[in-house]
């Protein structure tokens, strides 16, 4: 865990979930929690989709590990809004890294912005066929309010289901 991380990484080996979002919102740094933002769909739907025995508040994310799900952003050093961050703030190697040192079985981006710049590609929903080592790749609509227009509970199911799967979590 490094100490320049605005929100520290929740990651260990083997995990069978870790949501990867771009960077911390303002609400997110200030709390040093995930998803902190008010409006945030992010806790709510992790209960409702069947990710979460019950619904987490910001402040606890830590107790993720216990269902092994983990916490990640691309841009670790800023804050903000997606167009507020410099244009180099993604650090793809080292997410890169981070997936080959704990192999989760599956990493799902929060925003088609954090995906696209990972997969260097555009982005739809869902699966996507690239893998890395034992990881698989899932797109999800952001859960900001900010995303709103985008928003997509479905899509969140689709990847409890898979993640609820025998034999890929």
């Amino acid at each position: 865990m490094s100490r320049r991380f605005i929100v520290p990484d929740l990651l260990a080996p083997n995990l069978r979930l870790v949501f990867c979002g771009t960077a911390p919102s303002r609400a997110s740094a200030a709390a040093r929690a995930y998803y902190a933002r008010p409006g945030n769909r992010f806790w709510p739907t992790l209960h409702r989709v069947g990710l979460t025995p019950r619904r987490f508040q910001p402040h606890e994310y830590a107790e993720l590990l216990t269902l092994r799900i983990g916490l990640t952003d691309l841009c670790k050093a800023h804050s903000g809004n997606d167009d507020e961050l410099p244009h180099d703030a993604f650090d793809v190697p080292a997410f890169v890294r981070k997936v080959k040192r704990h192999q989760p079985r599956w990493v799902a981006f929060t925003s088609k912005n954090a995906a696209q710049a990972f997969l260097a590609r555009k982005a739809g929903y869902g699966a996507q066929p690239e893998t890395l080592g034992v990881t698989q790749f899932f797109v999800l609509p952001s859960p900001s309010g900010q995303a709103t227009r985008f928003w997509d509970e479905q899509v969140w199911r689709e990847l409890a289901a898979v993640v609820k799967r025998p034999g890929k979590a």
